[in-house]
C-alpha cells in the first residue's frame, strides 16, 4: 500500500499483488485501513477483487461500496473490466452511472485518477 496526495486529496493505492478481497470482512478491513489513514480515496486494482464483485446479482459489490460510502470514502476500481462489462449489461449500466458520481469510479489507469482529481475537472464526476 502507498499513500499519495493528489491535488489536495489523500489517496491510498492498494498493491496489485496480494490476496483477493473476497469477503465482506476483508473489504471492511480494507476500508477501515483507509479510514484510519485519513484518506479520501481508496484505489483497488481489479485483480485484487473476487470476480463476484463484478456480478451485480451476488450483492458483494453493493456491500463493499455501501461500507465505503458510510465512511465517506470514494472507492476507485483500477484496471480493465471490459470483459466483465461485455458479459453483463447491468454491470455496464452501473459502471456508467457510477462514473458520473462522486463515490465510485471505474478507471483504467492511475493517470485517470489524477485527471479526475485535477483542479478544473467537474466535481469528481
Amino acid at each position: 500500500m502507498r499513500i499519495e496526495e493528489i491535488d489536495g486529496t489523500r489517496v491510498l493505492f492498494i498493491d496489485e499483488d496480494g490476496p483477493l478481497i473476497a469477503s465482506n470482512e476483508e473489504a471492511s478491513d480494507l476500508i477501515a485501513s483507509a479510514w484510519s489513514a485519513h484518506v479520501g480515496l481508496l484505489v483497488v486494482p481489479v485483480d485484487r477483487l473476487d470476480p463476484r464483485f463484478f456480478q451485480p446479482e451476488s450483492l458483494f459489490a453493493g456491500d463493499v461500496l455501501q461500507k465505503a460510502a458510510t465512511y465517506e470514502l470514494t472507492i476507485v476500481i483500477l484496471g480493465d473490466i471490459s470483459e466483465f462489462v461485455a458479459a453483463n449489461p447491468a454491470l455496464r449500466d452501473f459502471v456508467t452511472e457510477s462514473n458520473k458520481g462522486e463515490h465510485v469510479w471505474f478507471v483504467r489507469n492511475e493517470l485517470a485518477v489524477e485527471e479526475r482529481l485535477a483542479p478544473g475537472h467537474p466535481p469528481r464526476a
